[in-house]
């Protein structure tokens, strides 16, 4: 039997992208193997996010362009799975009558089952059960297969924190821990295949096995993870800012290959908007956290999010935003405007800040950053770091693209080093996003 095309569109996080990556691996069982080009697909799935409104909107862009793929090929099939598909459900398929099936955060076990119906009957499908504090990768067959020096590892999916604005925990649910030896065999296969740097995934890592009897804490995966031969990074992400232990704050002192970087999410830098956002911490608390990381790890990289625009925000309120960014010194930020998202009670606020005054805050907020991250960017020229190559740099097939421990892009030119190697550089020039440098001899 020849093959099957599969195309794939992932949107937003990356525990997306490691979901997409599991859903791949099941559907090659299934003889489908993926494809650059959705005009060549037999199969499209698209992997959604809708934690902002910009990117569900994008959402429903690809699927009116694949409308037309669907008209030239009738026999073609689309699906939509991820958070958009969670908080739709059965609706899409209303709303869009080329639609084949629609797949929630917590089921990509049953896709099988989905794509049987359509083969067998037409039937056209809707797997949404959010199934409570259920693992939604219990039921898939083991996983890994990467090619790459890097890999993602999700270790618990869901949010218990139910901050305001956030759509999380109504579309991914309650929090649910991985068991830690299932985590730790997938890092192992992993690391066997050559991959050498993990990043670890979650909605808040730091609240891992809060809830699964008998696991250890995220430090003691940390531990586990350290001990495992063959990796040699260790990175984490998101790491919320109310449950940053002091055993954790102290692993970056301890564990060798607990890479010098945390995102650590601040939203807002006021007092009064954080309560509003329920965010659990004070911009004083935060700030505590930050010297803290520093103390222990004094060339730690600390990035964060922002939203600006927050139902009620006055001027007041986002001067304390900027007077935090010129504080902390972040080494990058990911800033977006605040938008509605269902069933938050942000959505409920009445006092919601014109599009204008949002969109100028964005901005300002924006340059501030840039002359920060230049800064810090700079403070690497002259200096010889570790980079780990991921690949060959995106603008240029001559030269290696990698990142050092600090979790910055670094291109260099000379011998092509296979995805992997861990090379001495020395940085010559610090960019915008990016540094460029020399192998050192």
């Amino acid at each position: 039997m020849s093959p099957k095309n599969l195309y794939i569109q992932t949107f937003g996080c990356q525990m997306n992208v490691y979901d997409s990556e599991r859903l791949s691996h099941l559907l090659a069982a299934r003889n489908y193997r993926l494809v650059e080009d959705p005009a060549e697909a037999d199969l499209i799935f698209l992997n959604t996010c809708s934690v902002r409104q910009k990117p569900e909107q994008k959402v429903y862009s690809a699927l009116g362009r694949f409308r037309g793929f669907k008209k030239r090929k009738p026999e073609l099939i689309i699906g939509v799975g991820g958070c958009v598909a969670q908080q739709e459900g059965e609706a899409l398929l209303r709303r869009l009558p080329y639609l084949d099936f629609v797949l929630g955060t917590k089921e990509l076990g049953r896709i099988n089952e989905l794509l049987d119906d359509l083969e067998t009957s037409g039937k056209r499908g809707v797997a949404t059960a959010l199934n409570g504090r259920v693992d939604p990768y219990a039921s898939l067959p083991f996983f890994p297969s990467s090619s790459k020096a890097t890999a993602f590892v999700s270790i618990m999916q869901g949010c218990d924190n139910f901050c305001s604005f956030c759509i999380v925990p109504f579309v991914r649910g309650r929090e649910v821990s991985r068991p830690f030896e299932d985590i730790l065999e997938e890092i192992r296969a992993l690391a066997a295949q050559g991959v050498k740097e993990v990043t670890l995934l979650g909605q808040n890592v730091n609240s891992y096995g809060n809830r699964r009897p008998g696991n250890l804490g995220f430090v003691g995966l940390l531990e586990a993870v350290q001990r495992t031969g063959g990796i040699e990074r260790i990175r984490f992400t998101t790491s919320h800012p109310k449950d940053l232990s002091p055993s954790l704050v102290e692993a970056f002192a301890t564990l060798s290959k607990l890479c010098e970087h945390i995102h650590l999410p601040l939203q807002s830098g006021s007092n009064r908007i954080l309560k509003r956002m329920n965010r659990g911490y004070s911009r004083e608390e935060y700030l505590q956290k930050v010297l803290e990381l520093r103390r222990v790890c004094p060339e730690i990289s600390i990035t964060t999010d922002m939203i600006v625009g927050f139902p009620g925000e006055e001027e007041v309120d986002f001067r304390a935003t900027l007077e935090m960014i010129e504080k902390v010194r972040f080494d990058d930020l990911f800033s977006f405007k605040y938008s509605d998202r269902p069933h938050t009670r942000a959505a409920l606020l009445a006092d919601k800040v014109p599009e204008e005054i949002s969109r100028r805050r964005l901005m300002e907020l924006q340059a501030w950053q840039r002359e920060s991250t230049s800064q810090k960017n700079k403070i690497w020229e002259g200096r010889e770091v570790e980079v780990l190559v991921e690949g060959q740099s995106k603008t240029c097939a001559l030269e290696n693209m990698g990142r050092t421990r600090t979790n910055r892009i670094v291109n260099f030119p000379g011998k092509i080093h296979p995805p992997g190697s861990l090379v001495r550089v020395r940085i010559e020039k610090a960019m915008a996003h990016s540094l460029r440098g020399e192998a050192s001899l």
